[in-house]
């Protein structure tokens, strides 16, 4: 599983106060935790009105003082990613694109270059319409996207395809678990090259004991093909899960990664 840390993120109260008050000790911890329970990549939202360029070269400069791990650069602004890019020291994730508004036409001739090849991208099924009710609608953006990165010769393999997991709470079944769950199945089979990626705190919002319900998705979606995900790398009785979850369904030969795992504390 490709681990996106979650915690550096604006729209987190914690770290939003944070970084209103420019606390730099803050950020630099989070980060270093982070990098050391085994995150891939850093997610770093800044989620501010103003100066959002100028917030995320900040933490970019923070996160890059005390780990080497590459950086999810993540931003609803497209132009404010593409000139964070050259404030990270090296590849990192491009978070995000979908097919709102003209983000394709602006990330992907810049994903394109020979320099930033490197780079892997966040792909989310939603458009200018939203977040689309029901998988069809979904699958008809991710086409929309796959088509454009063919275009411009974005090899697959880069590419992090967020289906968008929604609260369980306000979905019916028709509309919701089933369906992701399906969608999922879908895009591995469709393009087995891509990672399938969320947030998969994403599915617990308003219900008790959140951390149980996680655990029940992570399973599931690891099942159905998912291979990415953002999360809390701290959390160490789901980084078990994923671990047990792997090693069952055959990805982890011997159960080596889950064995090593428990030796260095990750869980138990």
């Amino acid at each position: 599983m490709i681990i996106i840390a979650e915690k550096l993120n604006g729209s987190i109260p914690s770290c939003g106060k944070a970084i209103a008050a420019r606390d730099e000790a803050y950020i630099k911890d989070l980060a270093k935790r982070q990098a050391d329970s085994g995150a891939d990549f850093i997610d770093c939202c800044a989620s501010v009105k103003e100066n959002e360029l100028e917030t995320v070269k900040w933490m970019i400069d923070l996160i890059q003082s005390v780990s080497d791990c590459p950086i999810s650069v993540d931003s609803p602004d497209v132009d404010v990613i593409i000139e964070a890019m050259a404030y990270c020291n090296k590849p990192g994730l491009f978070n995000s694109v979908s097919c709102e508004g003209d983000k394709i036409e602006k990330a992907f001739p810049v994903l394109a270059k020979p320099e930033n090849e490197k780079w892997q991208i966040m792909a989310l099924l939603c458009d200018d319409t939203g977040i689309p009710k029901t998988a069809e609608k979904r699958i008809e953006v991710l086409e929309r996207i796959m088509k454009s990165a063919a275009e411009f010769g974005i090899n697959e393999k880069r590419i992090h395809i967020d289906p968008l997991v929604e609260m369980l709470c306000t979905t019916d079944d028709e509309e919701g678990i089933h369906m992701m769950l399906d969608l999922i199945k879908h895009i591995r089979k469709t393009y087995p090259k891509v990672h399938i990626s969320g947030g998969v705190s994403n599915i617990s919002y308003n219900l008790p004991i959140r951390r149980l319900v996680n655990q029940a998705f992570v399973v599931l979606a690891i099942n159905a093909g998912m291979d990415s995900a953002v999360l809390d790398p701290l959390n160490g009785d789901l980084r078990g899960v994923i671990l047990a979850a792997e090693a069952m369904l055959g990805k982890d030969d011997f159960c080596a990664e889950y064995v090593s795992a428990y030796r260095e504390g990750v869980f138990g």
